[in-house]
């Protein structure tokens, strides 16, 4: 179940847990193989499971302000509680983020009972592991690195899987490659008391809105552990596979970089006020558009890696049996020319945002946004897969034209405060000439809005943007016209949107995704509307899984969350609705 299913994590390892299950953990990277995946299967997923002796009461939250995740466990025997987090401080200047992940084990009234059971597995659950005790551990062996339980729980119970009383607390330290040489209760006690501190003082430094504080925190948290610190990358999401919706054989990995949610993601953390991560993140980008001969694809690994050829391990029976289980993606081989335009926006940061003043040399980055612009003059017209990567049909869509015209004149606004001229008309020529396309043959007066693609009647909820973005500007009767058009075409009951519905690879969409909702809020606004704006984004913020995580789409039937979890585009989406409807703190 997603709901209830919350994440831990460090900025190098991030865990999805469940009622005391880890329901998934990858290592030594997000998007390496799970050492523990029940999410995927219940068999050979492998297991990490705290749970109680009998029916139990169990309830989840977050510590206030932190990635740190307790869990109550009440039985008619007592209570305890579940503390789990991974540990993130900074030491010696430096942030420290082992690939550990640390368990804690209170009581909290009468004697109840926990069991533990604990079986890594790798290479997606082809791989089981060997286990040798030793005095106060289990090693666990026949994987890519040592796994090691540390813990204070006696260690037959742990192997057998037996119950035992909880009368005292009980650590566990579960870690890959290095393990822990420190002394068990004393470490882990003082781990959980620096991270709690270390995640708290990064929410004081956290901007927010007004309104709609706890959702905002939450959200940036949620953006914060997605992004991997060592490249600066920002991964989707920390899975794979979860289906859009029951049966859709849309099951995808979403644990890379697409660069099409490179600019709003860059604008969340601006409105965050999170320089740093906003730098780690520019550095990866402008590494991206410094290779491959300027040549861009919409996604890359957390390293920046070229392929990630996409693979069923059909081993695997997926998410509540709904497979297939996917590794890769597809999408790395796509054509999609939007890419360009976002990376001029993205980039443009370094170069026009005086904090980051002397990042990139003006004869580097005249050379940079001139290649970039190239790009777009050469490929204006021709089709492409489009934002949701169709994978059998290229089409000249909106949407990429629409980032063709926001990406040259951000390049024009890049020449004129460079004082390069050349580079000013350039891209004042290449604005022109997208919008030009847009008005002639995407534009549809009966339609009242933008469609999908040039010379089409169906409507795409992503040219919501044409508004965000400027191309319309709000005052523009159009505007309204436009965005009630994708409202009323896209909407099911109750005011959440599809991308389209139009059938495609996969058959007709049914589910809504959830930051197309977000942007609906947010042109509502722009476009005046102020109170159906705060009522949808109101009823957006109640669908939450329960601890304020949104994964990448919402069933209409149900309102439960679907897709890949937690989303970080529809996290993104939900803090640009927020700072643009929040009131004013004056």
């Amino acid at each position: 179940m997603i709901r209830g299913l919350g994440i831990v994590g460090n900025c190098a390892t991030m865990a999805l847990l469940d009622r005391g299950s880890v329901e998934w953990l990858c290592w030594p990277r997000p998007d390496s193989s799970f050492v523990f995946g029940p999410l995927l299967d219940r068999e050979r997923g492998g297991a990490f499971v705290v749970e109680s002796l009998g029916d139990a009461h169990v309830t989840a939250e977050y510590v206030e302000n932190t990635n740190v995740l307790r869990t109550v466990f009440t039985v008619d025997d007592g209570s305890f509680e579940l503390l789990d987090f991974a540990p993130r401080f900074m030491q010696y200047d430096r942030a420290f983020k082992p690939a550990m992940l640390v368990r804690i084990i209170r009581p909290l009234s009468g004697e109840p009972q926990a069991r533990i059971r604990c079986r890594p597995v790798y290479d997606y659950g082809a791989v089981e592991a060997r286990s040798w005790r030793a005095s106060n551990h289990i090693e666990y062996t026949g994987l890519p690195a040592p796994v090691r339980l540390t813990t204070n729980v006696p260690l037959s119970y742990v192997e057998d899987e037996r119950p035992f009383l909880v009368e005292r607390v009980h650590h566990l330290v579960v870690t890959w490659g290095e393990p822990l040489e420190a002394g068990l209760e004393e470490t882990a006690e003082r781990f959980l008391e620096r991270t709690v501190d270390y995640w708290r003082r990064w929410v004081k430094q956290t901007r927010v809105p007004r309104d709609y504080q706890r959702e905002v925190i939450r959200s940036a948290l949620v953006l914060k552990l997605h992004q991997y610190e060592d490249t600066g990358a920002l991964l989707a999401a920390a899975t794979t596979s979860i289906p859009e919706h029951p049966g859709s054989g849309r099951t995808w990995d979403y644990r890379y970089c697409w660069l099409r949610d490179a600019y709003f993601t860059l604008n969340a953390l601006g409105r965050l006020g999170h320089a740093d991560e906003m730098e780690r993140f520019l550095v990866y980008l402008r590494n991206l558009a410094e290779q491959g001969a300027g040549v861009l694809q919409p996604a890359y690994t957390i390293s920046g890696g070229e392929r990630a050829d996409e693979r069923i391990v059909d081993w695997l029976e997926g998410f509540r049996g709904d497979g297939p289980v996917r590794v890769g993606n597809q999408a790395f081989e796509h054509l999609q020319n939007d890419v360009y335009g976002e990376m001029i926006l993205a980039v443009s940061r370094l170069l026009i945002d005086t904090r980051f003043a002397g990042e990139v040399a003006p004869r580097s980055a005249i050379a940079l946004v001139g290649g970039l612009l190239g790009q777009i003059e050469a490929r204006l017209e021709d089709p492409d897969a489009g934002p949701w990567e169709l994978r059998g049909t290229r089409k000249l869509h909106s949407f990429t034209l629409l980032a063709h015209w926001a990406g040259a004149r951000r390049a024009a606004e890049i020449g004129e405060a460079l004082g390069q001229p050349e580079l000013m008309a350039r891209g004042s020529q290449v604005q022109a000439r997208a919008a030009s396309l847009l008005w002639e043959r995407c534009w549809n007066e009966e339609l009242g809005a933008f469609t999908q693609a040039a010379g089409e009647s169906q409507l795409d909820a992503v040219m919501l943007l044409a508004v965000q973005l400027g191309l319309l500007e709000p005052d523009d009767p159009r505007a309204d016209r436009h965005v009630n058009a994708i409202k009323a075409g896209l909407r099911i009951d109750g005011g959440l949107l599809r991308r389209y519905v139009t059938p495609d690879d996969f058959g007709r969409p049914v589910a809504a995704f959830t930051v197309c909702s977000f942007w609906l809020a947010e042109a509502l606004a722009l476009v005046g509307r102020q109170d159906a704006a705060r009522e949808l984004l109101e009823m957006l913020l109640s669908l939450d899984n329960g601890l304020g995580l949104f994964a990448e789409d919402i069933l209409p039937d149900t309102r439960e969350q679907a897709g890949n979890f937690p989303q970080t585009y529809s996290h993104v989406g939900l803090i640009n609705s927020a700072f643009r409807l929040s009131r004013n703190w004056e």
